[in-house]
């Protein structure tokens, strides 16, 4: 019987996913840092031995795999991928492919092999493919690269510089003046102000939090930020949809990071589907509903052209590398 692998190498673990046609898990792996950004040698390591033991417990060598997804956190520019198609070719897979991380998660929350994604973790990403399977992606550089401002990093900064505006006047008031204080356990601005400017003191990214906790208060500068930045989310994934002429297809753009997963208040997410109709009217949004190495093992599968059942992604869709590593201890 074929069988798939999907990879998804980040910057802090590395999962694999060897699954039979039917959809049943026959192999697991998981391992540290896959990102070669940030170690080039300790990501080659760590990819080449969560492969090792998802092929190890399936009992099955390279040449028996039908075809290996590989999903790399830092596959961005075709530098990264000149270092990484000799080392991941030199795992001996003889069907597989890379692409950037970006790419399973959005087939990890999707039914079709196309589509969009937006991510919104600690930084930002956006990604799309086209159903000819042209792929184009926007982020992860940063402000002065084009990223807008509404991931984890800049919406911690956000809170801290609202506190400080709200505090000297030069801001409207703030809810985020008095929830900066309570989570940072400074008595006033002056001394958090003087922590950052004396002591190193970086506002901690769970600051981010507090702007969707004042949103949902009705805080009116938070809720303007957010919106702001929902727009320019939904304006990034426009922009891949109009240069892959996607305008008028039916598909998902796909959400997740955990600025866009954890939050109870929805004006981000509007601000994105608002931004996205003007572009692509029959587009659905919808957020990720299994795990990144799941959408490789699809995109495994979709690339060597055998089309995923329901059945198949329904049991994808329960698996859970947490509940593997319970059932270890």
């Amino acid at each position: 019987m074929d069988c798939y692998l999907g990879v998804d190498a980040g910057g802090s673990k590395t999962h694999s996913l060897l699954v039979n046609s039917n959809g049943d898990v026959i192999g697991r792996g998981a391992a540290g840092n896959g990102n070669h950004q940030t170690g080039l040698r300790q990501a080659e390591e760590n990819i080449a031995l969560a492969c090792r033991l998802a092929l190890e417990e399936a009992g099955v060598s390279q040449s028996e795999v039908t075809y290996a997804f590989f999903g790399l956190a830092g596959a961005d520019r075709e530098p990264d991928f000149e270092i990484l198609r000799p080392m991941i070719g030199a795992l001996g897979f003889p069907r597989h492919r890379i692409a950037c991380d970006t790419m399973i998660a959005m087939r990890a929350g999707t039914s079709r092999s196309y589509g969009a994604v937006i991510i919104s973790g600690t930084g930002f990403n956006a990604a799309a493919r086209s159903r000819s399977g042209e792929e184009l992606q926007y982020g992860g550089f940063g402000y002065l690269f084009g990223d807008g401002l509404g991931a984890g990093r800049s919406l911690a900064d956000f809170a801290f510089r609202s506190a400080v505006r709200a505090w000297d006047l030069r801001g409207k008031p703030t809810l985020l003046h008095d929830l900066v204080l309570r989570e940072t356990g400074f008595p006033d601005v002056p001394r958090m102000l003087d922590a950052a400017l004396d002591e190193r003191f970086r506002p901690p990214l769970r600051l981010a939090e507090l702007v969707f906790e004042a949103a949902q208060l009705g805080d009116e500068v938070a809720r303007e930020f957010l919106w702001e930045q929902g727009t320019e989310h939904g304006n990034a994934a426009a922009a891949l949809i109009k240069r892959l002429g996607m305008q008028n297809d039916e598909f998902d753009v796909v959400l997740g990071g955990s600025v866009l997963a954890k939050s109870q208040y929805s004006g981000m997410v509007d601000a994105i589907k608002e931004e996205l109709r003007k572009t692509a009217p029959r587009a659905s949004v919808t957020r990720i509903t299994m795990e990144p190495v799941a959408g490789a093992v699809l995109s495994a599968m979709d690339s060597a052209g055998h089309s995923a059942s329901e059945e198949v992604i329904r049991k994808l869709e329960q698996f859970s590398f947490s509940k593997m590593e319970g059932e270890r201890v």
